[in-house]
């Protein structure tokens, strides 16, 4: 069990104040920080600074692994381990598997997959996920029952995941959010808007609200630079109230006129 609001660490370390985000998270009480072995320092980033600040006892890593391979995969969950400077990571996943032959190439013998629950076997991970652009590949995951959560794109720039998000309740499968506010390009519109004047129904507080919303979803990450964001974002977890259907539409409609 997580909160509803994670940290997505691909970005924080691009920032000066990298560091003080990633205190700020742990300090404001999220427990769910994901990360992946291609984002540039964020694993190292986020090791150093769990030793600088003791997380608490049920903090949330998550990680991702790129290969395709067994071999490769639990290669890269041994240089994690060290990276974060943990004995195990709560959920290891499946990076970005979004085309047919990643999919065929991670589940065959030998692929990712088993490299993974021989990982899980041995206790260097708890969980085993995937992540995907791509609404088969991730219909193919929930169906197969290999994976304890999928990671997938809804909010309400990109409602259409809805009902992958309800099958994966019906398979008791976790559903972790990305880009719950839209993704960099979309947040950076959206804020210039606001900062112009704007006072719609358009902002992070809202698209949070959004992805709350859906009994489905488990946990949403969105990024954060800067400490500032993660107090926006945790003053909006600690009062949100679930949007209903008219607001939803609105909300979704607002969202098409803008990107």
């Amino acid at each position: 069990m997580v909160p509803e609001l994670g940290l997505g660490a691909m970005d924080t370390p691009t920032s000066p104040e990298g560091g003080d985000t990633l205190r700020a998270a742990i300090e404001a009480g999220i427990t769910f920080i994901d990360t992946a072995r291609e984002y540039a320092g964020s694993e190292m980033l986020i090791g150093r600074s769990l030793r600088e600040t003791p997380p608490p006892d049920d903090l949330c890593l998550a990680s991702k692994t790129f290969s395709r391979t067994a071999n490769g995969a639990q290669y890269d969950i041994d240089r994690s381990l060290r990276a974060l400077g943990r004995e195990r990571i709560a959920l290891y996943q499946l990076h970005d598997v979004s085309t047919p032959e990643a999919w065929d190439a991670v589940m065959q013998g030998d692929g990712a997959l088993d490299g993974l629950q021989a990982a899980r076997e041995r206790g260097l991970i708890g969980h085993i996920g995937i992540s995907s652009h791509t609404a088969e590949i991730v219909r193919l995951a929930i169906t197969s029952g290999q994976f304890d959560t999928v990671m997938l794109e809804y909010s309400a720039f990109y409602p259409a995941t809805a009902s992958l998000i309800d099958l994966a309740a019906e398979h008791d499968v976790g559903v972790i959010v990305m880009r719950p506010v839209g993704g960099s390009g979309r947040t950076s519109a959206m804020r210039g808007r606001i900062a112009e004047g704007y006072d719609g129904p358009l902002t992070p507080a809202n698209l949070l609200r959004y992805v709350w919303s859906n009994p489905g979803v488990s946990v949403a990450i969105p990024g954060a630079r800067y400490p500032s964001r993660i107090r926006d974002n945790v003053a909006t977890a600690s009062e949100w109230l679930p949007m209903d259907e008219t607001e939803r539409r609105a909300l979704e409609a607002e969202a098409a006129r803008l990107y």
